[in-house]
C-alpha cells in the first residue's frame, strides 16, 4: 500500500475545501480544467500529486492564489527522515474542522446572507451557542 505524501494530502485538503466551499462538484471542477471527476478525485485525497501547471489551472478556475494550497501547512511538513523500513504515518484528513462538510456547508451558508447586519447577529448568535 502506497501512503501518500503529507504535502500532497494537505494540497489535495486544501483543493476538496475550496471546491465544496464554492458548492462545485468534482464533475464540474473536472470538466473546468479537462480531466475525469476520478482524477479530481484521486488530487483531492492526495493519491496523485498535483504538477505546478495543474495547481495553477485551479488556481483560476477556484479563484485562489496558488498559495491558497499551501496555506496552513507546517514548514515542517515531509522533511523529517524516517528510519529505513519504518512505514510512512498516514495523515489523519477527517481530524480538520476546516475540511468536514459540515464546516463547509455552514460557511458556504453563512456567506449567502446578504445583509451585513443579519449575518454579524448570526455570528454573533452561534459564538454563544457555542459557549454552553
Amino acid at each position: 500500500m502506497t501512503v501518500s505524501h503529507p504535502v500532497d494530502t494537505h494540497v489535495g485538503s486544501r483543493l476538496r475545501q475550496r471546491r465544496a466551499l464554492l458548492g462545485m462538484s468534482q464533475t464540474d471542477l473536472a470538466k473546468a480544467v479537462g480531466l475525469t471527476f476520478q482524477q479530481v478525485q484521486k488530487y483531492e485525497r492526495g493519491f496523485n500529486r498535483i504538477s505546478s501547471s495543474r495547481l495553477f489551472e485551479f488556481s483560476k478556475v477556484l479563484d485562489v492564489p496558488v498559495t491558497h494550497f499551501f496555506d496552513g501547512m507546517d514548514a515542517s511538513v515531509g522533511t523529517t527522515k524516517r528510519k529505513p523500513g519504518r512505514p510512512k504515518a498516514a495523515a489523519k484528513q477527517g481530524d480538520d474542522l476546516n475540511t468536514k462538510r459540515e464546516t463547509l456547508e455552514l460557511v458556504r451558508a453563512y456567506y449567502k446572507i446578504t445583509n451585513k447586519g443579519l449575518r454579524a447577529k448570526t455570528l454573533d448568535l452561534i459564538q454563544a451557542l457555542a459557549k454552553d
